[in-house]
């Protein structure tokens, strides 16, 4: 995408998995891609393999050294780290503040920092890996379902206010894709993710048709709209049809034995 080259591009939990792919694609238009991730070691052989800068740390608190590391301006932000936390209410506090903060409030801590100068210039980008879980749900993840109905809902908030001011905002929404995510999220992944479960590389395709189309959702599984679209228009319903997989995932456990709560991953990706 020849309107990439040479901007200035931060791609948070790039050390693997889905943020890894959407920093080498960005790279491959030509961007300059500031690599944020946890593990230092992942972020810095990302950015050596694709000629980056690597920026590690939490993703809570990278913009502004991100920003500094590609010369002073960003033009696209992607908020891609996650977490991941199965279990309901009885999760812990922590982990509940924990999915909290990284899954919702390194996005507004990210806009808060950038938005200014986007503001100012008339230009700027952000882009939030939400997952399918924040427009529907996630089976046996309340922390996680939760926290990503509110990174959508932010990214919504900061499109409809900023859109007729230059700022574009996109939330990728994927189903099931093969990370280290996927592999932690037990029998409700194995029956409802991983049957269609796609790669990485896929995700990143679909973004890059949304920029190219300016389409705020990013659905790599396009069958995901018809199954808002049915939450939307028959909600019991569509309540009931879920809660009949709950339960064949309640018999399959049955079967397989209890699984606890507790984190499904860590700061990564998003799905």
């Amino acid at each position: 995408m020849e309107s990439l080259r040479g901007t200035g591009v931060v791609v948070t939990g790039a050390g693997g998995g889905i943020g890894e792919a959407l920093a080498r694609r960005f790279a491959a238009a030509g961007a300059r891609v500031a690599v944020n991730d946890v593990d230092a070691g992942r972020a810095r052989a990302v950015a050596d393999d694709i000629g980056g800068v690597a920026v590690p740390g939490d993703a809570g608190g990278v913009a502004a050294a991100a920003r500094e590391a590609l010369g002073g301006t960003v033009d696209t932000f992607c908020a891609n780290a996650g977490l991941g936390t199965r279990g309901g209410p009885e999760a812990s506090e922590e982990e509940w503040a924990t999915a909290w903060d990284l899954n919702v409030m390194a996005h507004v801590r990210a806009a808060r920092e950038l938005l200014p100068h986007w503001l100012e210039r008339g230009s700027g980008r952000f882009v939030s890996t939400v997952s399918a879980a924040g427009m529907l749900t996630m089976l046996g993840a309340a922390p996680y379902s939760v926290t990503k109905h509110a990174a959508l809902a932010f990214a919504e908030w900061l499109s409809v206010t900023y859109r007729h001011r230059g700022v574009e905002v996109h939330a990728i929404c994927p189903e099931g894709v093969r990370t280290a995510l996927l592999e932690r999220t037990g029998t409700e992944g194995d029956m409802v993710l991983r049957p269609g479960a796609i790669e990485p590389a896929a995700v990143a395709d679909a973004l890059f048709d949304a920029l190219g189309a300016g389409r705020f959702l990013v659905l790599p599984h396009p069958e995901t709209a018809g199954y808002y679209a049915a939450r939307a228009g028959d909600t019991d319903r569509w309540l009931g049809a879920m809660n009949r997989v709950q339960q064949k995932v309640e018999a399959r456990k049955g079967n397989a034995g209890p699984e606890g709560a507790g984190r499904t991953a860590g700061a990564g990706d998003a799905e």
